[in-house]
């Protein structure tokens, strides 16, 4: 009976490292892929200045930049926490806050785009004068100002919390081993929901704005569907990002009767909830963008890739 019991368990450990590397190949792949169209996305709109001045492309290439950035952070995290690797106390409390920063900050600049492009559709006789170089650097230093107070309180708590050992150790780092008491995580799954909760709001104001301007336009009706479509895409986006806070919710309750659909689950709300909305830029902004995705496509294949457009922009943009 022991004998068997003992090999039960080795066919579950074997079993459940091998669903982990299956997982984490999964993972590595497209995060390598999207990786490399963000970082081409960026050298493309480094290389341009017509982007480089223009407010909707310097608020993607931000999206583009804190979504790379967390990519890296969460994969090499989970890369950690499956490899068993040690780091000091301090740098994980580091790493796992500049990633709730980053967390933040990310939907938030998805909110100014959406935000610009209700000014530029409902607005377009004031949008130059809104659309400054001063305007978009507040714009920029505001959503990241707004995205401190999580990783803040998680600094000071985790400070006066943890005793000072244990501070200079090692450990395995992830975001829970810097909740000593239960209502340092209920606070800040509070303050992600309600920071989610308003993003959600102004992107529906900025979506019936947009589609009323839609129903009334007489005149470049194109532009503005399109720019109403963008909208509810950023929604989608949105709302991926605001379900990865309830799953450790459903993730407890399914750990206590079934460890390895505890496995599964976590892998499958890690790709779907944190992973897929951080992908999901390039294609709903950068590839749907016809300015963006002719010199995207030129960069991408060297220079040697010709367009047929109608487009009389894209000549003077490829220059």
């Amino acid at each position: 009976m022991q004998n068997s019991t003992a090999y039960g368990n080795i066919f579950i450990n074997v079993f459940v490292t091998s669903l982990m590397t299956s997982f984490l190949i999964v993972q590595l792949v497209v995060v390598v892929i999207f990786l490399y169209i963000n970082c081409l996305m960026i050298f493309t709109f480094l290389k341009k200045e017509a982007f480089r001045t223009d407010t909707r492309y310097i608020l993607f290439a931000q999206t583009l930049f804190t979504d790379s950035a967390l990519i890296v952070l969460t994969n090499l995290a989970v890369l950690g926490v499956h490899f068993q690797v040690s780091i000091n106390f301090v740098v994980c409390i580091f790493f796992s806050n500049i990633m709730s920063l980053l967390t933040v900050v990310s939907p938030l600049t998805l909110v100014a785009m959406c935000l610009e492009r209700y000014v530029a559709i409902c607005m377009p006789l004031r949008h130059a004068d809104i659309s400054t170089p001063r305007t978009r650097k507040v714009g920029l230093l505001t959503t990241w100002l707004i995205g401190t107070p999580i990783p803040l309180i998680t600094v000071l708590s985790a400070f006066i919390l943890i005793p000072p050992r244990f501070l200079v150790g090692d450990v395995v780092c992830s975001v829970d081993v810097l909740f000593v008491e239960d209502w340092q995580n209920l606070s800040r799954a509070t303050l992600f929901q309600l920071y989610f909760v308003a993003m959600f709001g102004i992107i529906l104001f900025t979506y019936i704005k947009i589609m009323q301007a839609a129903k009334m336009a007489s005149s470049d009706k194109q532009s503005t569907h399109k720019g109403l479509r963008t909208v509810i895409l950023h929604a989608f986006q949105l709302l991926l990002s605001l379900l990865q806070f309830l799953c450790p919710y459903v993730e407890k309750m399914v750990m206590e009767f079934d460890i390895l659909l505890f496995i599964n689950l976590r892998y499958i709300n890690f790709l779907l909830f944190i992973l897929s909305p951080r992908c999901l830029s390039p294609l709903i902004y950068g590839l749907r963008d016809e300015k963006f995705s002719v010199v995207l496509r030129n960069y991408a294949f060297f220079g040697h890739y010709t367009f047929v457009s109608n487009l009389t922009s894209v000549s003077e943009l490829l220059n």
